[in-house]
C-alpha cells in the first residue's frame, strides 16, 4: 500500500507540475554540479512546496521558515528566443503585503541558469523591516570527498596587478567572502565572475549582476558539500506601501570536466551567445587628441575641432584608417583647463565652435564611427548641472572631498526619476544631433559614501539601489532609441564590469594602469581574458612587443602620427596584424604559464586562442626584459592528437608540421631577445 500511494503522489505531483506549464522529474534536494541538466535543476529548485534557491530575513525571520506558508504561483513565459526558456515564479503573503516575483532564465545550449528578484509592497502600510537578500542561497554536492576550489580574478585598481588570477583551496568551516570596495561592481578586491570546482571534475562558473557593492560567500560545509551565498551587500529597509525594488541577479553556468577551463570557456561562449549584445564589435581606434607637448596628453583640453579634422585627413592618407575615431575628455566647457569639470556637457565654444558635428561627418564619410566620451554620475561644483539642479546631486558629508579628484563632487541621483529622465532625454539629444556611435561613460567617483549618508537608519541599501536601477533604465532607454549604439564602460578603468553591464556595454578601457608598461598589459590580457572574450586598453608603439603585449580584441591607438617614431609600412602592418588576430579572442583561452611571475620582469607570459570549429589557433608569447630562460615549454589543449597541425611564425621565421600528440605532451618555444615575443599561428591539416 505504502509504494502504491507513493506512485500516486508522484503522478499527482507531475500533473500539478504540467498544469503549471512545466514538465519533467519529481523535485529533489540535491544539486549536484555534475551532469546538471538545467531545465531539470530549475523545476527541482523553484517547486510548488520547495525552498527557493535564494532567501532573505524578514522581521527578524528567515524566508526559509516561513516561505512554504506563502502562496505560489508558476508561469512560463515566452522567450522567443532559440536555446532560452524564461519562467515567473511569485511568492504573496497576505499579512506583510510583501510579493517576491523570482524572474528565472535558462538556456539549454551551456546548462546555464540566471534569476533576479522584484519585490514589491502591496499593503497599505510600510513592509516589516527586509534584510539579508541573498540572491542564492544554496548547497552544492559532490558525489565524491575531496578538494572543492575557488578560481577568481581580482578587481581594477589601475595597478600591474589588476585582474591578477588566483586560485583558493576551500577549507571545511572557513568562508571566502568576495566583495568589490565603495561601491563598483569590479573595483580592487573582487571581480564578479568565478569559478567552483568540484572534486567530481565538474563545477560552476557564477556571475553576479549589480552594479554596485555586491558580495559572494563561498563556504565548504563538508567533505562532499559546498555552500554558496550572494546578493547585494547593505540592505536593511521598510518597503513604502506600494513600492517595488530589484535586486542583484546572479548566474549559474554548470561544466563537466577534470580542466576549470572548460567551464571559463563555456562562460565566454554563452556571453557572446546569450549576453553580449550582437552588435557590439570590439573595434581598433584612433584618440583624436594630441599626444604633445604637454599638457596635451590625450585628456586636457588641446583638442580642436581643426585638429581633430587635421588627424582624421593624416589616418586617411597614411591608410590606417580605423573602426571608429576616439574623442576622449575635455571637449566640454570648462574641460580647456581641467578634464576632471565635468556637469556642463556642451562642447567648448572656443575650440568647436560648431560642436561636435563637423568632425562626426568627416569621421562618417571617411566609413569609420565616432566615439565620445561622458561621465554625467559626477558633477564638479560651480558647473551648469550643479547650479541649476541641485536638488538631483548627492553630497558627501562635511564637504568632504573626491578621492579621485580631489574635488568637491557630487553624485547626480540617478535614483531621481526627473533626474534620469532629464539626463536619458539630453544624452539621447546629443546623440543624435552630433552623431555619435559609440557613447563612452566614465564614472571616476566611489559611489558608496554618497548613497550611504543619503539613507535613512531603516532604508538602507535604498539609494544604491534606486541609482542602480535607474542607471539601467538609462542605458535601456538608449539603446532602444538607438539600436545601432554601442555603449563602452569605463569606470576609472574596467571597475564597473558585471553581468548586468556586460549585457549592455563593452569595457575597451579596461585599466587606468600605466599605457607605458607592456608587462602590465600582458598581465591584464592574461587575466581578464578568463572570463571576458572582449575588451580593449590603449597602445602608444607600434613595436611588435609593445604592441603584442596590448594585444586583446579592441584596441586604442595614441600613436604620435606626426613624428617619426614609427614608420607607414610599420604602422600599417600593426592595422593588419590585429584585425587577424581579434578573431582569435572571441574562441577559447588557454593560459599556457602560471600567474606566479606575473609581478616579475624575470619570467614567461605566453597563451593560447583556439578555434575548435576551425581548427587553428595562435600562440602569444612574451620573454620579459630580466628573464635569462631563452626557451619555454608549452603544452595546448583543444588538441586533436591523432592529427598533424602546421606552425606559423613570421618573426623569427618558423614553418613546420608537428604532431598533435606532441603539441600536447609539450614542445619548445624560443626567443632569442629580451624582451622579445613570439605569434605563433597553428592550423590542422586535413
Amino acid at each position: 500500500m505504502r509504494a502504491i500511494s507513493l506512485r500516486i503522489l508522484i503522478v499527482i505531483q507531475l500533473i500539478f507540475l504540467a498544469n503549471r506549464g512545466i514538465t519533467g522529474v519529481l523535485p529533489s534536494t540535491d544539486s549536484h554540479t555534475d551532469d546538471v541538466n538545467v531545465h531539470q535543476w530549475v523545476e527541482r529548485h523553484f517547486a510548488k512546496g520547495k525552498i527557493p534557491p535564494f532567501s532573505f530575513v524578514l522581521d527578524g525571520q528567515k524566508s526559509d521558515d516561513f516561505i512554504l506558508s506563502w502562496q505560489y504561483a508558476g508561469e512560463r513565459k515566452k522567450s522567443g528566443i532559440k536555446n532560452k526558456e524564461e519562467y515567473v515564479f511569485t511568492y504573496s503573503d497576505k499579512k506583510s503585503g510583501l510579493t517576491i516575483k523570482c524572474f528565472v532564465s535558462y538556456f539549454i545550449d551551456f546548462q546555464a541558469v540566471e534569476w533576479v528578484l522584484k519585490i514589491r509592497n502591496l499593503s497599505g502600510k510600510s513592509s516589516p523591516l527586509l534584510e539579508k537578500v541573498q540572491i542564492v542561497d544554496q548547497e552544492f554536492k559532490s558525489r565524491v570527498k575531496g578538494v572543492f576550489s575557488l578560481h577568481k580574478i581580482q578587481g581594477s585598481k589601475g595597478g600591474k596587478d589588476d585582474f591578477m588570477p588566483s586560485e583558493d583551496t576551500l577549507k571545511i568551516g572557513k568562508s571566502v567572502r568576495l566583495s568589490p570596495t565603495e561601491g563598483r561592481s569590479s573595483d580592487n578586491t573582487a571581480f564578479p565572475f568565478f569559478n567552483i570546482k568540484s572534486p567530481d571534475s565538474s563545477g560552476v562558473v557564477v556571475a553576479v549582476g549589480w552594479t554596485g557593492k555586491w558580495y559572494a560567500d563561498i563556504f565548504k560545509t563538508s567533505e562532499t558539500s559546498l555552500s554558496l551565498k550572494a546578493g547585494m551587500e547593505k540592505m536593511k529597509l521598510r518597503l513604502y506601501s506600494g513600492e517595488e525594488i530589484r535586486t542583484p541577479a546572479i548566474c549559474l553556468l554548470f561544466w563537466k570536466s577534470k580542466d576549470p577551463m572548460m567551464g571559463n570557456n563555456q562562460f565566454r561562449r554563452f556571453l557572446l551567445a546569450h549576453k553580449i549584445r550582437s552588435n557590439s564589435m570590439s573595434p581598433i581606434a584612433v584618440s583624436l587628441s594630441p599626444n604633445s607637448p604637454a599638457p596635451c596628453n590625450g585628456f586636457f583640453g588641446c583638442l580642436s575641432d581643426s585638429f581633430a579634422l587635421a588627424k582624421i585627413a593624416r589616418v586617411k592618407q597614411l591608410e590606417i584608417l580605423p573602426e571608429v575615431f576616439w574623442m576622449d575628455a575635455g571637449w566640454y566647457q570648462g574641460g580647456g583647463e581641467n578634464w576632471q569639470v565635468t556637469g556642463t556637457w556642451s562642447a567648448d565654444k572656443q575650440r568647436f565652435p560648431n560642436s561636435l558635428r563637423p568632425i562626426a561627418d568627416a569621421i562618417h564619410q571617411s566609413g569609420s564611427k565616432f566615439l565620445v566620451w561622458f561621465e554625467p554620475e559626477r558633477v564638479a561644483g560651480g558647473t551648469k548641472l550643479a547650479k541649476e539642479h541641485e536638488n538631483w546631486l548627492l553630497k558627501l558629508p562635511d564637504g568632504k572631498k573626491n578621492i579621485h579628484t580631489g574635488n568637491q563632487d557630487f553624485l547626480l541621483n540617478l535614483g531621481n526619476k526627473e533626474a534620469c529622465e532629464w539626463l536619458t532625454n539630453y544624452i539621447s539629444g546629443f546623440i543624435n544631433e552630433e552623431g555619435i556611435d559609440y557613447y563612452r561613460q566614465d564614472f571616476n567617483i566611489d559611489p558608496m559614501p554618497y548613497w550611504e549618508a543619503n539613507d535613512k537608519p531603516d532604508r538602507v541599501g535604498i539609494s544604491e539601489i534606486r541609482h542602480i536601477e535607474g542607471l539601467y533604465a538609462f542605458w535601456d532607454t538608449l539603446l532602444v532609441r538607438f539600436p545601432n549604439l554601442i555603449i563602452d564602460n569605463c569606470s576609472s578603468g574596467g571597475r564597473r564590469i558585471d553581468l548586468e553591464t556586460m549585457s549592455r556595454s563593452l569595457p575597451l578601457w579596461r585599466s587606468d594602469c600605466d599605457l607605458g608598461d607592456p608587462e602590465g598589459l600582458q598581465n591584464h590580457t592574461y587575466g581578464l581574458n578568463f572570463y571576458l572574450p572582449l575588451h580593449g586598453t590603449g597602445n602608444y608603439s607600434c613595436s611588435d612587443y609593445d604592441f603584442r603585449s596590448g594585444m586583446s580584441s579592441s584596441m586604442v591607438l595614441f600613436w604620435d602620427l606626426f613624428s617619426v617614431d614609427h614608420s607607414i609600412p610599420q604602422m600599417q602592418k600593426c592595422m593588419q596584424d590585429f584585425k587577424q588576430l581579434r578573431p582569435y579572442y572571441y574562441g577559447d583561452y588557454y593560459p599556457l604559464t602560471g600567474s606566479e611571475k606575473l609581478l616579475r620582469d624575470d619570467g614567461w607570459l605566453a597563451y593560447q586562442l583556439n578555434r575548435p570549429e576551425k581548427g587553428d589557433g595562435v600562440i602569444l608569447a612574451f620573454r620579459r626584459k630580466n628573464c635569462g630562460e631563452v626557451s619555454l615549454v608549452v603544452k595546448l589543449s583543444e588538441i586533436d592528437q591523432k592529427s598533424d597541425y602546421e606552425l606559423i611564425s613570421e618573426y623569427p621565421p618558423i614553418r613546420k608540421i608537428k604532431r598533435g600528440v606532441d603539441l600536447v605532451n609539450g614542445f619548445t618555444l624560443i626567443s632569442e631577445h629580451k624582451p622579445g615575443s613570439l605569434l605563433i599561428w597553428y592550423q590542422k591539416l586535413d
